[in-house]
């Protein structure tokens, strides 16, 4: 380039190019695209292998499987920290073209990631051959999301590295069954696992002597082979959790060490239901969340003296005869404990409730608790006479929290809840005594700002003579107007030694 008197002028300065090769590879990883990091190359000579040093690989749903593995077989570095691919129709051909050249690679995190949205070929995927997922021998951490494709654990090699394992929409396929491929001697450092949404667990074998936590949603007992029944043996295992494992048979769980088990929705589900076998022997267990089917006769705990948060199946609060099963199994748990530090406990109105039954009556007792958590779908129905019999059975907690669990709009409520309502008909609670002389703190949450929350916070304040806090917090779709005026209002129905803290009007 010349100028005006006829010179030379110098070529612009490459500042960018002149920064540290860390300081540019940041840059790239910052792109999180792969194909993008690689187009750099052609800037100049100085970027034509940046790319190529990169030690997180992302590539997005367009990227076509052999270019996944050109760019794993090109990378320079001997251990890739995280390899993250997202794909819209994951099928056993796609993965296996690269799969196979990622597993010596990886040294961190393997994730794959569907889009949004269920394909129509999801349901010929899990007909199918299954996809045989390598052995990652060093990889910390792999969470697979497959939209229901046939999916088999390898059958040798040891997952030294793998601390945290996470399955989705997978249907779990034999010969290797999932509990023989992630137990200790082929997962000795694995802490958590999930499976959500697979298919092929009806019965559940895991001995693990370093997981901390296990997790399953969503799972079906059919659809799958090589998946017999599931022993959790653990002298570490801090942490399980099962959630919505559908079509469950049995449950066994031997965990000296084990502190939290969550079981969701596993034995019953909807209008299914199977008689639990369990058998949960973990004395140290601090925390049971057992919001499922639940048999004394089948159902054993074995001793957990130190059990000090319990969750339990939602209570019906009206109901047909046929609908007591559920309670039962909720009144049935809760009597194995005569006492906790902390209660979670939902009470579920039916959209109509005309000719239902009222159910209250049959809970006669609570475990002793310091803490509860009680939360309510009123579907705009009255509450406070069940959220009464509730207290009343409970009169030594210490601390309450209170949530409104309500998703129905205004307009629904008028027509399920109308002035005759059979819902506003037990009066008695506006007007007995209720002595909640322990009761020191009250956090309510989604407040609508109704009639009937006005009615039961009010009394609220009468029956709790030693309240110190109370907080308050509306939902979202309430604006701020109305929640400021409903905040005042419950302002003059306390007492000047109470704090009341609410949300920060504007």
């Amino acid at each position: 380039m010349e100028h005006s008197d006829g010179e030379i002028a110098a070529p612009p300065e490459d500042r960018l190019s002149a920064l540290p090769v860390d300081i540019l590879i940041d840059i790239l990883l910052k792109l999180r695209d792969a194909a993008a990091a690689a187009q750099t190359s052609g800037l100049s000579r100085h970027w034509r292998r940046l790319w190529a040093q990169l030690p997180e690989l992302f590539f997005h749903p367009a990227t076509r499987p052999n270019g996944i593995r050109a760019a794993i077989e090109s990378n320079e570095l001997l251990a890739l920290r995280r390899l993250e691919v997202k794909v819209i129709h994951p099928t056993r051909e796609s993965l296996a073209a690269w799969l196979p050249t990622a597993a010596p690679r990886l040294s961190g995190d393997l994730r794959i990631i569907k889009a949004a949205g269920r394909s129509e070929t999801e349901d010929e995927a899990a007909q199918g051959a299954p996809l045989e997922l390598p052995c990652f021998e060093n990889a910390t951490a792999i969470r697979l999301d497959l939209g229901n494709l046939a999916l088999a654990m390898p059958p040798a090699g040891v997952f030294a590295g793998l601390t945290d394992l996470f399955l989705s929409g997978v249907d779990l396929r034999g010969p290797c069954m999932l509990g023989d491929a992630v137990s200790s001697p082929r997962c000795p450092a694995l802490r958590k696992l999930a499976v959500h949404g697979a298919s092929g667990l009806a019965n559940f074998a895991i001995r693990s002597d370093s997981l901390l936590e296990l997790e399953l949603k969503h799972l079906k007992g059919d659809g799958a082979l090589g998946l017999g029944n599931i022993t959790i043996r653990s002298e570490s295992l801090l942490q399980i959790g099962l959630i919505k494992v559908h079509d469950m048979q049995q449950l066994t769980v031997l965990a000296p060490a084990l502190q939290v088990l969550n079981v969701t929705y596993c034995f019953a589900h909807g209008s299914t239901y199977s008689e639990p076998v369990a058998n949960i022997c973990a004395p140290q267990l601090m925390c049971l969340y057992w919001t499922d089917a639940y048999e004394p006769s089948s159902t054993q705990f074995g001793n957990i003296r130190n059990l000090k948060w319990l969750d339990t199946y939602p209570f019906l609060v009206y109901g047909q005869d046929s609908r007591r099963l559920s309670n039962d199994w909720c009144l049935g748990l809760m009597r194995r404990f005569e006492s906790i530090l902390y209660l979670r406990f939902i009470l579920v109105y039916p959209l109509d409730i005309t000719n239902a039954q009222y159910l209250m009556e049959d809970i006669t007792r609570f475990p002793d608790i310091e803490g509860l958590a009680l939360e309510i779908k009123p579907k705009g129905h009255s509450f406070g006479a069940s959220v009464f019999h509730v207290l009343r059975m409970c009169t030594g907690v210490k601390r309450l929290r209170f949530t409104l669990m309500d998703v129905i709009s205004h307009t629904e409520a008028q027509s399920a809840c109308p002035s005759d309502c059979v819902c506003d008909q037990l009066p008695n609670w506006k007007t007995q005594e209720l002595a909640l002389n322990c009761l020191q703190e009250v956090t309510i949450h989604k407040l609508n700002g109704t009639e009937h929350e006005a009615a039961l916070i009010k009394r609220l304040f009468d029956w709790a003579t030693a309240l110190e806090n109370m907080t308050i917090a509306f939902h979202d779709s309430v604006p701020k107007r109305k929640a400021k005026e409903f905040f005042q209002m419950l302002q003059s129905f306390s007492r000047p030694d109470i704090r009341m803290k609410g949300p920060h009007f504007a």
